[in-house]
């Protein structure tokens, strides 16, 4: 695919809900409602991000950080120009 990114997350599990909180540096900040067990959390991340940014859930790849809070994502059909814009710092 012509357009993908690549996206630092800081993500944040076990929140009582899965938002967007904003930048943090050069890293999007992403609460999950999931534990970090099993890999449930990263699951509900890249399904999270994809629904928020309108882009089948195939096209979100976990790419580092399966065990840390510091990850770095793939999205598929989109620039990192668009993601920035659709949350603007």
């Amino acid at each position: 695919m012509a357009n993908a990114c690549i996206l630092a997350i800081k993500a944040i599990p076990n929140a009582p809900r899965n938002e967007v909180v904003g930048w943090l540096g050069d890293a999007l900040k992403v609460k999950v409602h999931a534990p970090p067990l099993d890999g449930r959390a990263n699951d509900e991340l890249c399904e999270f991000l994809a629904g928020e940014f309108g882009v089948p859930r195939r096209a979100v790849t976990l790419l580092r950080g399966d065990t840390s809070r510091q990850k770095v994502v793939r999205i598929d059909g989109l620039t990192l120009a668009e993601v920035q814009a659709r949350f603007p710092r």
